[in-house]
Formats: C-alpha cells, sequence, structure tokens
C-alpha cells in the first residue's frame, strides 16, 4: 500500500467567502484578487492538487492582494478533475501523468500576457504549493519574465544538473515533518544550488510542520503550528516584496 501522499486533512476546512473574482483568459479560467489601489506589479499563485477552487487557495490569493499585488490564481489543470480527497491514493501515479507540473509553461505564457496587457502589470512574481511548488521550480528556471519565485513543499525534481540553474531569485520553503520530501533530498538541492545557481536562492525549513502547512486559514491552523504557519507567510511575502 502507497502512503498518503499528504498528511493535513483536507476534509475538515471552514468556508472561506472570497474578496476577488473569476475571469476568463483564453482557454483558462482564473481567480484574481486586486489591491484597493493601482499597482504595476503582480503574483501568480499556482495552486496544488486540490485545484483552483479549493478555498485554501483562494485565501492566500486574497492575502497577498493585501500587500499591494494583483494576485491571479489560474487553472492549471484546464477545466480537467483536480484530485479529490475520495480518490485513491493508488491512482495517483496515474493522475499525475495527465498533470505534470513540468507542463504549465503554457498556461504561464497566457496568463502572463493577460497580466501585463489586461492588467498593466510590469514586475510579475510567481509562488506556488505543493503541485504548484513543482511547477514553480520548473518555471523559475525556464521563463525570465518571472521576477521572483517562492515554492513551497513542492517535491524536488532531479532530472539534470539543469535543475538548479534559476532564472531569477527563488525561495524554497519546507515542512520538517513533511514525509513526502526528504531532508537529505533538502540538504542536496542546497549543495546543488551552490554549485550551480548564479542568483539568490534561500532555503528554510519550518520545525515540526508537515505537508501542505503554509496555506491553513487561521481558524484551521493548530496553536502550536500557528507560529510557524504565519513565519512562513510572512517570509513569502517578504521575498515577494524583496524583489518585485
Amino acid at each position: 500500500q502507497m502512503a498518503d501522499p499528504f498528511l493535513y486533512d483536507t476534509g475538515e476546512r471552514s468556508q472561506y467567502g472570497c474578496l476577488g473574482h473569476e475571469v476568463q483568459i483564453e482557454h483558462i479560467k482564473a481567480y484574481v484578487c486586486r489591491p484597493s489601489f493601482f499597482t504595476d506589479k503582480a503574483v501568480i499563485v499556482i495552486h496544488d492538487i486540490f485545484g483552483w477552487l479549493f478555498p485554501d487557495i483562494r485565501y492566500i490569493v486574497d492575502l497577498i492582494a493585501g500587500h499591494g499585488y494583483i494576485t491571479i490564481c489560474p487553472d492549471f489543470f484546464k477545466g480537467t478533475d483536480p484530485w479529490k480527497t475520495t480518490d485513491h491514493w493508488a491512482d495517483f501515479a496515474d493522475w499525475m501523468k495527465d498533470h505534470d507540473p513540468m507542463k504549465v509553461d503554457k498556461e504561464a505564457d497566457v496568463v502572463l500576457k493577460y497580466l501585463k496587457e489586461q492588467c498593466d502589470a510590469k514586475k510579475i512574481g510567481i509562488v506556488g504549493f505543493s503541485w504548484g511548488g513543482m511547477a514553480v521550480h520548473h518555471l523559475m528556471l525556464k521563463n525570465p519574465q518571472l521576477t521572483a519565485g517562492v515554492s513551497l513543499y513542492g517535491r524536488i525534481i532531479r532530472d539534470s544538473e539543469e535543475r538548479y540553474s534559476l532564472l531569477n531569485p527563488t525561495f524554497f520553503i519546507f515542512g520538517e515533518k513533511d514525509h513526502t520530501i526528504s531532508y537529505d533530498q533538502i540538504t542536496l538541492l542546497e549543495e546543488k544550488l551552490k554549485q550551480y545557481c548564479k542568483v539568490a536562492y534561500k532555503i528554510k525549513v519550518y520545525p515540526g510542520q508537515v505537508h501542505g502547512f503554509a496555506q491553513l486559514k487561521p481558524e484551521d491552523m493548530k496553536p502550536d503550528d500557528k507560529p510557524y504557519i504565519e513565519e512562513a507567510r510572512k517570509d513569502m511575502i517578504d521575498w515577494i516584496k524583496m524583489f518585485i
């Protein structure tokens, strides 16, 4: 039997009333939240396996928008079904074949074009969680239009040494108790980035935290985890503010 990839229970979640609205951009739907004043700075948020409709991810979009960024979470699954809590983990590998986080370039280009042409964005950053964290790592190697990136607990794929030649500053956030990403993998990532990366990067591991910890809404946090969740979110936003 395959171990469940995620320790956090997505079933027990409080509802969330969103502050933004949905838009259609070419072949993709997206959730957008804007600050109350004009800005030419934007952040793309890449959802996890539970998709762009999941309340946690919309909460994160609104949170980042509150810091003064046009924030957008596109449906990177292009209308296909996200992973559901009722699905069987035995089918997860097959589902992943049809939802490859390394194949997000076309959708990222569509969203970048929209942000530049429709929203007058001049500087654009990207953050992604889990599946989205893997997609961010991929895009920060491929797309120079992304000024800075934050990858939160994206599994570390090692297909080549090119995986460490980041184009722009990237911050990697991990949880110490994430059983999908071993400490050895994180150590190796650090060694390889030291060797190959020519831009600013940062790796930080948050004590006691499991996979998915940083996207919890305040009312869903356990008191012991709350300080680390808040710290991770502040670190994420500080990294964006440093470069965008």
